[in-house]
Order: C-alpha cells, then sequence, then structure tokens
C-alpha cells in the first residue's frame, strides 16, 4: 500500500501566508499538486496545522505531532499517520511534479529504505519515497537526538539516490523541483503554467 502525504504544515514565512492555499491559475497550490498525484496511491494525506483550511479537499488531513518544530518532525508526523508502508512525501509548494518521476520513485521503492532525488548536488526529501517502518525509528532517534536536519537520520537507513540522468530523462524540462517560497516564484509559477 502506498500513501501519498502532502507537507503543508510549514509557517511560510517567505510567501507571509499560508502557501498551499496560495491562488495559482487561480485555483490553491494544493490543488495543483492533488491533480498530479491523483489515483497515484492508496491514500492521501495532508499534513497541516490549520485543518480546517484544507477541509473542503475531502482527503484526510493530520496536524502535526509537535507543530513547528521543523521539516523533519513533519516527516515523523507523515510516517506515523500513513497507513501505507510506502510513504511518498511531497512539498504542498512544488506544482509541477512529474508524474512520470514519481512512479519511478514509487517503483525503485522496494529497493532502498529512501528512494530520493539529488537535484543540483542537494537531496530532495521533500520529494521522496520512504519505507514507514524502516525509516520512522531511525528518524525518531534523530529527533530524540536534537537533529534537525531532515535527511540526518539517512546513515541509519538504505537509501537509492536517483541521480541527475535519470532526472532529464523522466522530466526533461526540469521543473518538479522548482517550489515557491516568494511572491517573485509564484508569478514565475504563472508564467510557467501561461507557456
Amino acid at each position: 500500500m502506498l500513501t501519498v502525504a502532502i507537507q503543508a504544515g510549514g509557517q511560510s514565512l517567505r510567501m507571509g501566508s499560508d502557501k498551499g492555499l496560495l491562488p495559482l491559475a487561480g485555483k490553491p497550490l494544493i490543488e495543483h499538486l492533488l491533480a498530479r498525484v491523483d489515483s497515484l496511491g492508496d491514500e492521501i494525506l495532508i499534513i497541516t496545522n490549520q485543518p480546517q483550511r484544507y477541509s473542503y479537499l475531502g482527503v484526510k488531513l493530520v496536524a502535526d505531532v509537535v507543530p513547528d518544530a521543523g521539516t523533519l518532525a513533519g516527516l515523523q508526523t507523515a510516517l506515523s499517520a500513513a497507513q501505507g508502508a510506502s510513504v511518498l512525501v511531497l512539498a504542498c509548494d512544488m506544482p509541477f511534479v512529474s508524474r512520470p518521476l514519481l512512479q519511478h520513485l514509487i517503483r525503485l521503492a522496494p529497493q532502498a529504505d529512501v528512494v530520493i532525488p539529488q537535484h543540483r548536488g542537494n537531496y530532495e526529501p521533500l520529494h521522496a519515497v520512504y519505507n514507514k517502518y524502516n525509516c520512522l525509528h531511525a528518524l525518531e532517534a534523530a529527533l530524540e537526538a536534537g537533529e534537525k536536519r531532515v535527511i540526518s537520520f539517512f546513515p541509519r537507513v538504505q537509501v537509492a539516490i536517483v541521480g541527475e540522468a535519470e532526472l532529464a530523462r523522466l522530466d526533461p524540462k526540469g521543473s518538479s523541483f522548482f517550489n515557491i517560497n516568494t511572491p517573485e516564484e509564484l508569478d514565475q509559477a504563472e508564467r510557467m503554467l501561461a507557456e
């Protein structure tokens, strides 16, 4: 079973408002992402500390175990709440995720505890598939040790990296990892959609 967990619990400090509900081409960002993951998993979760604002979507909403504790704690919430053994975790502010790339990550999931793209030398932890059972204990140990970085538990689990060559093949435009943190990036996303 696969759970798709969309992280919409961040503080959005640079944007100044809840990013998941920002309008892009007339509809909230979260709806763009939901359309791209439609029927991809057996269950969809939205991790949010403002469930009343997302209730109209008709999907399961989960509040962070520890609100405003960062991305690693948000990932803990997603894995804890997921019914699926595999959990595809996505950020709510990435409206252009590539479905072929997501399907590729899901296909690779049985081979490792974490299947994660590495884009321009950086891991993309909010665009990855996690084995709930193998990652949750390692992640909780990292939190107990005071770790803050979302990849801090990676040395304790088996990680499969999807590199640049595969990313270029599955997402030729390279737009999967475009995320919206500022009003300028929202304007850029509008232009990208118009094209």
